[in-house]
């Protein structure tokens, strides 16, 4: 039996903003840029207050190997150093910069040149370039497998399943010559022996304008793949698994399995970035949900607030009752709308205080919808029951029932009919088997074993 089963879940698409051309939105009075918007150790400020940057300048300095750097968004001044409380209640450092209105880019940018893979790959890492799907995984270090002799395919992600988001849809049809130029950077420095682009069917303008800027005989090795429609297609397991057949084990990473999985639009900003030399300082960001009043995709500077962002896009109603980051099945809830758009902002998700109320909470009645709906084949009721068990007990079945393959896509929780908050449960058992192998280093090597 194949691993990944897709097409049980039917989740509305709501592609509202398909065929909206992004805006360039002005620079606001004021961006706050956190330290912290990619997996891994936050970046050490290199600004003090006080001191004038300009649009592109390093701010942020890679806080270790799992790092991104961080750049200014605009030119201004830097008004504070500060701390920002993020979405899953953590505190890191950030930076306010008032905003001189000029966007003056900074003098010292040049373009790179590369000469090898680790030219190549050092660029990537100055650029500040991380997963622009939402991940946050600093795209260097996926580069890295390629030191290893590991990669053999590399897989471009223009799925684009969240309902609402088509940011990505856009790069595809507008940056195509970033996109391009991403690709041969890649098929220059990394040794793979195939390239895909994968695109859900319901984004034919896209598939075809993908196959036209690959149709040349040069590259034959590059093959733009038309998926099933149907959520979660984008999540990089499940997309590995249906363009090669590969499964990635518990606990590994695509390079494990001789995959390079990239977003398209990191793809895009790669091939930008070596044409210009500008790091990564804006974001596509798809605005819509419910409670927006003229939904569109617009081109945001990072550390802009989501309510100058509103405010830009026409407004939101007045019965607003809950606003996401990224899409209404992944999307992490925000506190304050003056949180600021981030490198991983795809999407910013504003719905109506109706159509934000949770479903009423009620007993488990074991149907098992939530167990057919699973793309990954696991029993969700099995890690909250988990949660409910002393803390040896509950270990020893989070063990057995191999909870780092949820992929937290949130298909439990769409379809249960009795309003289980079945996805939160999933990330809390994670987070106390996480705290659990980190107190045990012998677990640790057993759980690897």
């Amino acid at each position: 039996m194949p691993l990944f089963k897709l097409g049980t879940t039917h989740i509305p698409h709501r592609k509202n903003t398909a065929d909206s051309m992004p805006l360039r939105m002005p620079p606001p009075a004021e961006v706050l840029i956190p330290m912290v918007q990619h997996i891994g150790a936050p970046a050490a400020p290199t600004v003090k207050e006080g001191d004038f940057v300009y649009l592109g300048q390093k701010i942020g300095e890679a806080g270790s190997y799992v790092s991104a750097p961080i750049h200014s968004s605009v030119s201004g001044t830097v008004k504070k150093l500060e701390t920002l409380m993020r979405t899953d209640g953590r505190t890191v450092p950030a930076i306010r910069i008032a905003s001189d209105g000029l966007m003056t880019p900074d003098p010292s940018i040049t373009v790179p040149v590369p000469t090898d893979f680790e030219s190549f790959s050092a660029a990537v890492r100055e650029s500040g370039a991380v997963g622009l799907g939402g991940a946050g995984f600093p795209t260097s270090v996926k580069l890295d497998a390629e030191k290893k002799g590991l990669i053999r395919t590399v897989i471009i992600n223009g799925a684009e399943c969240e309902p609402y988001i088509t940011s990505d849809t856009q790069t595809m049809l507008n940056d195509g010559a970033d996109i391009y130029d991403g690709m041969m950077l890649l098929k220059r420095f990394i040794s793979a022996e195939e390239f895909f682009i994968g695109i859900e069917k319901n984004k034919p303008k896209c598939i075809e304008k993908m196959r036209m800027l690959f149709a040349e005989e040069e590259n034959a090795d590059v093959s733009v793949v038309a998926l099933p429609s149907t959520y979660p297609q984008g999540g990089e397991k499940i997309l590995i698994y249906n363009l090669t057949g590969r499964e990635v084990p518990e606990g590994k990473l695509p390079a494990d399995v001789g995959c390079l999985v990239l977003n398209v639009t990191t793809l895009a900003f790669i091939g930008r970035y070596f044409r210009t030399g500008m790091p990564l300082v804006e974001k596509c960001v798809t605005v819509d949900g419910s409670a927006v009043l003229h939904p569109k995709n617009l081109i945001v500077p990072i550390g802009t607030p989501i309510d100058a962002v509103f405010e830009y896009a026409g407004g939101v109603s007045e019965d607003l009752g809950k606003v996401l980051y990224g899409g209404p099945m992944m999307g992490l809830a925000i506190c304050k709308t003056s949180d600021p758009i981030l490198k991983t902002t795809n999407a910013i998700t504003a719905l109506k205080a109706k159509d934000a109320l949770p479903k009423p909470t009620t007993p488990c009645i074991h149907c098992g919808r939530c167990v057919a709906a699973c793309p990954m084949r696991l029993n969700p009721t099995q890690f909250s029951k988990a949660l409910r068990l002393p803390a040896d007990d509950m270990m020893e079945l989070l063990k057995s029932t191999k909870l780092g393959l949820c992929i937290e896509c949130g298909c439990c929780s769409f379809v249960c009919p009795a309003g289980r908050p079945l996805v939160e449960n999933n990330r809390i058992a994670k987070a106390k088997f996480k705290a659990h192998l980190s107190a045990n280093p012998v677990a640790v090597k057993n759980q690897k074993a």
